[in-house]
């Protein structure tokens, strides 16, 4: 059963932008990139108040540099597609389980990001996510 609902648009969508973003760290790697975005859906909190929808977290304005580049807009492939699904179906890992933002720093990963604490890196990529106080929806199991 998905955590938010979708096409198979919006899995081609989101497969597409876990191999943009995420191609780098591996299947686990965009796995969590995946599960930043459907966080940002779910929680409902931040600078995500009001989405609603796949392509509506993907295409916020500033959220995701992918978006930007030619590399997005290639088609999705098969294992990209398989990990969309499994973000949709709820699949969380951590450090990303309740991260709202990550980046890719060239050092170490800094204390917080946007306000957010550290809640650990994976590879290069460094995960924060929100207190209970600020977003208690991503606390919320499925």
């Amino acid at each position: 059963m998905a955590v938010v609902k979708h096409t198979e648009q919006d899995i081609n969508l989101l497969a597409r932008l876990l191999r943009a973003e995420g191609e780098s760290e591996g299947q686990q790697g965009m796995l969590m990139i995946g599960n930043v975005g459907i966080n940002r859906i779910r929680g409902n909190c931040s600078d995500f108040i009001g989405l609603r929808t796949i392509p509506q977290m993907i295409y916020q304005e500033h959220a995701f540099e992918a978006v930007q580049k030619g590399y997005f807009y290639q088609r999705a492939r098969e294992v990209e597609k398989r990990l969309a699904r499994r973000a949709v179906k709820g699949e969380r890992l951590w450090p990303s389980k309740f991260a709202l933002w990550y980046f890719r720093p060239s050092g170490d990963c800094p204390p917080t990001w946007y306000n957010q604490p550290l809640a650990g890196r994976f590879k290069l990529h460094c995960f924060y996510e929100p207190t209970g106080e600020e977003c208690e929806n991503i606390y919320n199991t499925f």
